[in-house]
């Protein structure tokens, strides 16, 4: 599937699953109108800035919006195969980020990110009604990321845990690309707040 396609049709999923208008996301996520109905028509490649407004918005991690249609499969498969994984390429700062969990629902949610040398990305990120924690595990080379006002260099091998609920950075000082390993878990404050 385009992967294009595949945002937009996760976005509009998303949107409805909230019985939310195109005017209610706009306001909540602080993309215009316009941007969001062309992302939901899969005529625009957004940026991953814009992205993050949008699953903030909807009160997912970022990861969802790249989810395969689970429902339309025939089976759930616990197998996600290489050529399958939905691949998508920030046209801002050409970071490749690979959504690599199978479409059998599971807790925890796995992207691998190409960060190429000299590039930073910002996420506006903020709080939700859903607490989402991510833990970054660099494969190779380094990063800098910033998360709300502490700062961490991390490089090959190091693993960094953060909660999003504030503004996040990625940078990549370095003169060689930089790859990492994302894993998310999800859960809504009433059931961490009941369990």
């Amino acid at each position: 599937m385009d992967i294009n396609a595949l945002i937009a049709r996760r976005v509009r999923e998303l949107r409805d699953a909230q019985n939310w208008s195109l005017d209610a996301l706009a306001e909540r996520s602080k993309v215009s109108r316009s941007n969001i109905s062309l992302i939901e028509r899969g005529q625009s490649s957004p940026t991953a800035t814009v992205l993050d407004k949008l699953a903030t918005a909807l009160n997912v991690p970022l990861a969802a919006l790249f989810e395969q249609d689970a429902a339309a499969a025939v089976e759930q498969s616990p197998v996600s195969r290489a050529a399958d994984q939905p691949v998508w390429t920030d046209p801002t700062s050409g970071y490749v980020r690979r959504h690599l969990s199978p479409t059998a629902r599971s807790a925890i949610q796995l992207v691998e990110v190409d960060f190429p040398a000299g590039q930073r990305v910002s996420y506006e990120t903020g709080a939700r009604d859903a607490e989402i924690h991510q833990q970054i595990w660099m494969l190779e080379g380094a990063m800098e990321i910033t998360v709300g006002d502490s700062s961490w260099r991390v490089k090959t091998g190091d693993c960094l845990a953060m909660r999003l609920d504030s503004p996040i950075a990625f940078k990549n000082p370095t003169r060689k690309r930089a790859r990492y390993l994302v894993a998310l878990t999800t859960s809504p404050f009433n059931e961490r707040r009941n369990g």
